[in-house]
Order: structure tokens, then sequence, then C-alpha cells
């Protein structure tokens, strides 16, 4: 099972939203760049950005995503308000590994169906649900579509993964929705983030034995509950 920790940017911070509210915001870290050396090590697969403010239709932050990319020693899989052709284009041409599309693929599916056949291998599908439907535009919209439902469609277009967040269990280190996640995994053909809830080493170890293929950390790493070199060697099953 991969990890990837996480960095959700909002007001060029880096902060953990609670079930998605940006009410409930917990503020980490004032100077985001910081926090990439450390969590860009120890056998992290890629590091997961997210920009909050592009997510909730504001001025996206592309510079501070841009020097994210560039400081980090791993891979970067960026999402947060790409929502037409031109911002897929300019941020994976800024060096991103994989861009994640999630309003678009519900508002404009054909944007990302050319998307995954146009760059292979970098598009990553975001399937961000609600009691088992999918939400939009920073979670405030019902996509009125059903996760599987768009898992499926994606897998046909041809996205790397998909990306999997229970809403509901956002930044709550209330443990993952692992049984959905798992039918998510069982109905599709590529791989599933499962992103939303973990808080404990045992989550981790619950979604690897469900064969999930990889995992997003974020509150769990920036509370010390537990370290990324902790979630590889449990994800690897060595613990």
């Amino acid at each position: 099972m991969k990890i990837l920790p996480a960095i959700d940017l909002l007001g060029g911070r880096a902060v953990r939203l609670e079930a998605g509210d940006r009410e409930r915001a917990t503020i980490f870290h004032d100077r985001p760049l910081e926090l990439v050396a450390e969590l860009a090590r120890d056998g992290a697969d890629l590091l997961h950005v997210v920009d909050l403010d592009a997510a909730f239709g504001e001025p996206p932050q592309r510079e501070l995503v841009r020097a994210i990319v560039a400081a980090s020693s791993i891979p970067v899989q960026v999402g947060g308000g790409l929502r037409d052709r031109a911002a897929i284009d300019d941020m994976l041409a800024s060096g991103a590994a994989r861009v994640v599309l999630g309003t678009a693929a519900v508002s404009s599916p054909e944007l990302v169906a050319e998307a995954c056949r146009a760059c292979p291998g970098r598009i990553v599908v975001a399937v961000d649900a609600r009691d088992g439907v999918v939400a939009i535009a920073g979670w405030t919209a019902s996509g009125e579509v059903t996760a599987i439902e768009l898992g499926r469609h994606a897998t046909s277009w041809g996205a790397a993964a998909l990306l999997y967040t229970d809403v509901t269990r956002d930044g709550l280190r209330c443990g993952p929705n692992v049984a959905a996640t798992e039918q998510l995994q069982r109905s599709v053909a590529c791989e599933v983030i499962a992103s939303g809830g973990v808080g404990e080493l045992a989550d981790l170890a619950a979604l690897r034995d469900a064969h999930v293929a990889a995992v997003v950390i974020g509150r769990a790493l920036y509370e010390r509950r537990f370290t990324v070199a902790d979630a590889v060697r449990v994800a690897r099953g060595r613990g």
C-alpha cells in the first residue's frame, strides 16, 4: 500500500478541515514549504497537495503549489480547483506528477475523459462522497451520482487512480470508511487511494488488509500520532 502524506493549503497556510468544513479549519503551519522535507522522506511514495482556496472557487495559490512541487524529493499529486484544460496542463507543466480532478469529473466528464487520454497515468479522479453520493464544489454541493458510478466512469476514461474520500470522516481521526473503500476498490480496475479519517496505525493496517492500493494521511502526521516511517512500515506489512 502506498503512503501519501498530505498538505492542504488555505490562505497560504497548511491546514486540516473537519468534515470538509472551512469554518472548522485547524492551522498546522504558517509556512507549508517547511513541511515538505519532513513529509517527503522515510519511504513516502507521493506528496498529496490540495489548494483549498481554489477548490472553494477562490483565487488559486498556484505559486505556492509550484514551490512545493519544486521542493519535494518525491513525486507530487496536486488537486483543488483544476476545472479546465488550461489549469490541468499548467499544473502538469509545472512539474506535478499527477493532478486530481473532482468537480470537473461530474460537471465536465468529457473534459476529464479527454485529459485521461491525453495524459495517460497522470489524471486522478476524486470520488468525494457523503452517504455514498458524490460531493462537488469543495464538498458544498451534491453531484447526484454515486461513488461507484463515478468510479466506473473514471475507469472507463482511463484514470490512473481514484481518490476516495468519505467527507464525513475527513480530518476527524475517527477511522476511514474501510468497507466503502474496499467496495470501490473491488468495483474498479484502477488504483484506489483512501482519504479521510486515518488516526491510528491500526487504520492503516485495516486498509492494507482490505487490499486498498494507497492512502492519504494528514492530521495524524501533524499531531505526531505516528510518523511517515511508522506508516510505511505498516503499509508494507511489517507492523
